[in-house]
């Protein structure tokens, strides 16, 4: 591919394609083509394709990869449309930006050509033919028995065609048909982004063997095939559409429906990608292997679901429909003291609720997608009023506040005749089923060391927030924290065992092992602090946020280091889930709002409860379903940036109000005043709508 370098900063090159002579610009599907595969390139995070000038800026770490090897890239690539997943194409707003634009353009000079070119009676004509339309369409409405805005609308327009008023008749379907185009615009685009970003994302998946006596194989996601046949665990994300084989489990559906709750699944039931398995194990056979029923659902839901409004967007609704038989009343009410036509039409040409209707929708979806920039994605305009308005923020400790990545130091025997390589290796073996960073951990330790963990036990079982059961060669195996393993199994020590046990430097965390009701092994874990968590904790203080708040499954002694180093003001160390759901239920009963951050299946309870749940993306499916803010970055840095942009929108929501209810009066009055003209005051209703409109969109809040 030949190109030329238009601009180049460190880290950042902009390149325009030569396309000529095939063609002077990149279609949609090209731009998108080569968008996702620079994308993917090692050591970028960034790429904007402008498919009209041919222009690529790609932003890339240089510690990574070099200019040189980036250009190098690009001159050995082919645009291959067919390597793109269909997905991609699908959730891509570039073509819709496309035509949306060249709607705008096309609406522009046919009111220029029929305005200033056409000749008087085909303008006439053209302006009559559309104008009856609205007519009609605000008749039908009347009797529905609703006075609403297309009502307002009819009869202005209806109006100005009696009074030969044409070109005020045209200047009001110009304005009104532009600000459709946009709203159906922002909306739409802010609906794909939003469902782009909610997409399921599952790397690998555990496919069935054919011969029952082979074990189960981890193979990446995308080389599943229809029919073929898939395990799903417990606090697993099912993965594709399928039909259930066999198995029994509870699974939630609350990402496809919006509704909250488990549901009974079993053989020859339908199970739909993206949800979660709540309780129990499933075998699925695949019927649908792409995800682009995924994305129509969460587009259906994220269209349909009243949860996803905020507060404040169904008050500007209901205001919106409540203020149009009053705006027609007193348009009625102007015509019966006055019988003056001008003013009457003043005043109906002139209603609060097309800019509510308009402004309010849009600066809710440009906001979520002003945060989806930021890589997080927030599932209802709803949450960022809670977040505005917070004042506690609750924080799980692992995978939170500490590294999403914790690290094996140590493996410890308890004296006992097994090697700690093979004693790592079973653990391995049980936590590779379960998306904890803990338990990644340990299988990146073993897989550092080569020792491969084929299924060597029989079927596992999770016990929330306290380990693993199995069974290894008829004996019964566990790994999970102190108190599951000594106080909940009654595990033993070997001979002189405990005190090995209490020599471990208490900063760890610790995994114990048992086999057959001995302890064997002491897996140490070490879980840093991100480096960026002392600027989070100040920041959330800096904005006000009284009461900061870390609870964690993890020993009092390594809990109350962690929340001394941050300046945490409460923590509580060895609780279980439902003590964070507990706690998180009697902060908002005592009038606190509250925000509650974790990453793992036990925060999910917590997450629930809480005004705004917020999950590490890295985390456990349940927790990102659950949750109403995923952060996209496995970073916590962004949350005082998420603040300030939920309150810099409720700061333009009431800017909104202010400067809509201030327009529209003053117009209204300067219409029955005789001040301003109908014309006039049809043209600054529409425009000043139309800009609030375009305002509203901006993502500069």
């Amino acid at each position: 591919m030949k190109f030329n370098i238009i601009h180049r900063l460190p880290g950042r090159t902009r390149v325009r394609l030569d396309m000529a002579p095939i063609a002077k610009r990149l279609t949609c599907e090209e731009a998108d083509a080569i968008q996702y595969h620079f994308e993917n390139l090692e050591g970028v995070s960034q790429v904007k394709v402008y498919h009209r000038t041919c222009d690529v800026v790609v932003s890339y770490n240089h510690e990574i990869i070099s200019e040189k090897k980036l250009l190098g890239y690009i001159r050995n690539y082919c645009i291959d449309i067919e390597a793109v997943p269909e997905d991609y194409f699908v959730t891509s707003s570039r073509k819709l930006e496309n035509e949306c634009r060249e709607r705008l353009i096309n609406a522009v000079l046919i009111r220029t050509v029929m305005k200033y070119f056409a000749p008087p009676p085909i303008g006439v004509a053209v302006i009559t033919i559309r104008g009856l339309r609205h007519v009609w369409h605000g008749i039908r409405e009347l009797r529905q028995r609703k006075i609403g805005v297309e009502v307002l609308d009819g009869a202005a327009i209806g109006a100005s065609l009696l009074r030969r008023d044409f070109g005020t008749a045209g200047s009001i379907m110009f304005l009104l048909g532009i600000g459709e185009i946009l709203e159906e615009w922002t909306e739409k685009k802010s609906t794909m982004d939003l469902a782009k970003s909610m997409a399921l994302k599952v790397d690998k998946v555990w496919l069935v063997a054919k011969n029952s006596e082979e074990s189960d194989i981890l193979v990446p996601a995308d080389q599943v095939k229809v029919g073929d046949f898939v395990r799903v665990g417990q606090s697993g994300i099912i993965p594709f559409d399928g039909t259930v084989v066999y198995g029994d489990a509870l699974v939630s559906e609350a990402a496809i429906t919006g509704e909250p709750g488990g549901i009974h699944k079993d053989a020859d039931k339908k199970v739909y990608a993206g949800t979660v398995v709540d309780e129990g194990e499933l075998v699925l056979k695949v019927t649908e292997n792409t995800g682009g029923s995924k994305y129509d659902k969460i587009v259906k839901m994220i269209e349909e679901s009243e949860s996803m409004k905020s507060t404040s967007e169904n008050k500007a609704m209901l205001w919106a429909d409540k203020l149009v038989p009053y705006t027609f009343l007193g348009a009625i009410g102007v015509w019966l003291f006055t019988r003056n036509i001008t003013k009457t039409m003043a005043v109906l040409l002139v209603d609060y609720s097309c800019a509510l209707k308009l402004s309010m929708p849009v600066t809710m979806l440009s906001a979520i997608g002003e945060a989806g920039k930021m890589d997080m994605t927030v599932k209802g305009g709803r949450y960022f009023e809670e977040l505005a308005q917070a004042d506690t923020v609750v924080f799980d400790k692992t995978g939170t506040l500490t590294e999403a990545n914790p690290v094996v130091r140590e493996v410890v025997t308890l004296g006992g005749n097994t090697s700690s390589d093979e004693l790592l290796r079973i653990a391995a073996c049980l936590e590779e089923h379960f998306p904890h960073s803990v338990a990644r951990a340990v299988v990146k330790a073993a897989e550092e060391k080569h020792l491969k963990h084929e299924e060597l036990h029989s079927q596992v079982e999770y016990v929330i927030a306290h380990g693993i059961k199995s069974t290894l060669n008829g004996k019964p195996v566990i790994v999970g924290s102190h108190h599951f393993v000594f106080e909940d199994e009654r595990t033993l020590f070997h001979k002189g065992a405990e005190e090995i046990y209490n020599q471990i430097p208490a900063h760890y965390s610790q995994l114990i092992l048992a086999i057959d009701g001995v302890a064997e092994a002491v897996i140490c874990v070490e879980d840093r602090l991100r480096n960026n968590a002392p600027d989070v904790i100040n920041g959330l203080k800096a904005r006000g946020i009284k009461h900061i708040v870390m609870l964690t499954g993890d020993n009092v002694k390594t809990a109350e280091a962690i929340a001394s180093r941050l300046g945490i003001d409460e923590f509580v160390g060895e609780v279980l889930p439902e003590f964070k759901a507990e706690y998180v239920r009697k902060a908002r009963k005592s009038g606190r709002k509250v925000i509650m951050v974790g990453d793992g299946i036990n925060d999910a309870p917590a997450l629930s409860e809480a005004n705004v749940g917020i999950a590490v993306s890295k985390g456990a499916a349940i927790a990102r379903e659950i949750a109403d803010v995923i952060i996209g970055k496995d970073d916590i840095g962004q949350l005082p940036e998420l603040i300030d942009l939920s309150r810099a929108l409720m700061k333009r929501v009431r800017w909104n109000y202010r400067i809509i209810i201030g327009i529209n009066s003053a117009l209204i009055v300067g219409g029955v005043a005789g001040v301003i003209s109908p014309t006039t005051s049809a043209l600054i209703h529409n425009g000043s709508t139309l800009a609030i409109g375009l305002h509203s969109t901006t993502a500069n809040l």
